[in-house]
């Protein structure tokens, strides 16, 4: 009676052994999931800053311990609406602006500062603008080699694009050539809609237009490894101001680790706090 109770224990056990083998992977924050999607990168509010409600965000940054947007309008947007960046102050979320365009000509996108230079992109012209980091006169202008221009950001050594396709691309910054291009995909395939663009800990983080997400891409193979889902944040930006628009603006400060998100013509800028 023994034996065969000892047998039917051992039995028991390597049966639940073989069982645990075949469990699905964790959903948790940085593993995959069983069906391969992006997991779900939570976060939390650390603190909220006013955002001027004429800003149609384009582009947001965060260089010397400054936040710095960019925004863009057409002529038929209302009159109050400028393409331009600069420092926004914390206090009031109003824009000091160091370079602006003839909204009449340019619809404004998004920025990006390398060594001595910023890097300002247009929509649909075709046409970037250099100015000197310091002075902010402008010293030049390039041929946009995408499609359009959408979002931008650095990894020191390259421009990096978005054109509101699957593509990231990385673009030299004194010929303006094309260096390579990332197509971004996740479980479903390619990704489109990729906008802002943000580099934290060697993670490329895109807002996809028109969606409430915020997405962690691995540069070297495209694929979205996460996925920070904002919603919240949205809902709460149309109940404060009726008339704020899509997510839009993810800025990272190296030197605090503080990263800070916002939307077209939102009330706020919020100081988010997630594992990177």
């Amino acid at each position: 009676m023994k034996t065969t109770l000892r047998l039917l224990i051992i039995l028991a056990f390597f049966a639940s052994c073989n069982n645990a083998d075949r469990q699905p992977a964790s959903s948790g924050e940085g593993e995959k999931t069983a069906d391969n999607t992006p997991p779900v990168i939570n976060y939390s509010v650390m603190q909220v800053l006013p955002h001027d409600t004429t800003s149609f965000t384009e582009g947001l940054l965060v260089h010397d311990g400054q936040i710095y947007e960019s925004t863009g309008t057409e002529p038929n947007m209302p009159e109050g609406r400028r393409s331009l960046f600069g420092i926004v102050d914390p206090k009031t979320g109003k824009i000091s602006p160091k370079a602006e365009l003839d909204r009449n000509k340019y619809f404004g996108e998004g920025i990006a500062f390398l060594k001595d230079k910023v890097y300002q992109l247009t929509w649909t012209t075709k046409v970037g603008f250099i100015y000197d980091a310091k002075t902010f006169k402008k010293t030049g202008e390039f041929n946009i080699p995408v499609k359009e221009g959408w979002g931008m950001t650095t990894d020191g050594a390259n421009l990096i694009m978005s054109d509101g396709s699957s593509n990231i691309s990385y673009v030299d910054p004194v010929s303006f050539r094309l260096v390579k291009v990332v197509g971004v995909t996740d479980n479903n395939g390619p990704v489109s809609n990729i906008n802002e663009l943000e580099l934290i800990n060697g993670f490329l983080y895109a807002n996809q237009w028109q969606t409430n997400y915020i997405l962690k891409i691995d540069p070297s193979s495209g694929k979205v490894v996460g996925r920070l889902d904002l919603t919240s944040l949205v809902n709460e930006a149309r109940n404060k101001y009726g008339a704020s628009d899509t997510l839009n603006g993810i800025a990272y400060d190296s030197a605090s680790g503080k990263i800070y998100v916002t939307g077209k013509l939102w009330p706020n800028i919020y100081e988010i706090k997630f594992s990177i």
